[in-house]
């Protein structure tokens, strides 16, 4: 993790913060990036992860943080994009969900392989599609039980805008993510792991 990363992140941090559309839902979508800034720097002496892993944590954090200030449902961007293909909602939570599956897809294959917990590519991949569903399942939880807690912020926080199949859509994305992600970087980690390993082994 490089002062880059952590100026990156500060300044979009600093940015989501300042007026936000709704500040308690701001503070549900924020946190995780929080808590993985946190996760990130307890462990970046005794387990350092790749640059790209480091990339994607740090988009994850972006999207999230975007997300955050404006509200999934409401991002400005992605209103024009709506409105310019004649769609029925604002898809930016779809792009969370699909970062849901993509970028968690490398963290725990860094896991996986680093520890070598499981023999053969096959095992590898299955596991890793299995963590990101399950991950993003407990987020749907999650997303449920704040609704039940604060009918206010249900709304804004879910993101539904109506779509009966919002939550099998979510996960949905976070599948897709996650095979594609191992599909297009998977080769290219591996190169990264290689690296950080002869890294290692020089300290």
């Amino acid at each position: 993790m490089t002062r880059s990363w952590l100026a990156i992140f500060a300044v979009v941090f600093a940015w989501s913060a300042w007026r936000p559309a709704d500040t308690f839902t701001w503070f549900l979508e924020v946190l995780p990036a929080v808590i993985g800034l946190l996760v990130l720097l307890a462990t970046r002496r005794r387990f350092p992860l790749t640059g790209l892993a480091y990339a994607l944590a740090l988009v994850h954090c972006i999207i999230l943080m975007v997300g955050g200030h404006y509200t999934y449902a409401e991002v400005p961007l992605f209103d024009w994009l709506r409105d310019a293909f004649e769609l029925q909602r604002n898809n930016y939570d779809k792009v969370g969900h699909f970062a849901q599956g993509f970028v968690p897809a490398i963290l725990a294959r860094e896991i996986l392989l680093r520890y070598a917990i499981v023999r053969g590519r096959a095992w590898l991949n299955f596991l890793v599609v299995c963590f990101c569903l399950a991950f993003s399942a407990l987020y749907e939880i999650i997303e449920w039980i704040v609704a039940l807690a604060s009918e206010e912020a249900a709304e804004a926080f879910l993101g539904t805008q109506g779509y009966v199949w919002d939550t099998q859509s979510d996960m949905g994305y976070a599948l897709f993510g996650a095979l594609l992600s191992l599909l297009l970087l998977g080769r290219y980690h591996d190169r990264q792991l290689s690296g950080l390993q002869k890294a290692t082994d020089h300290t």
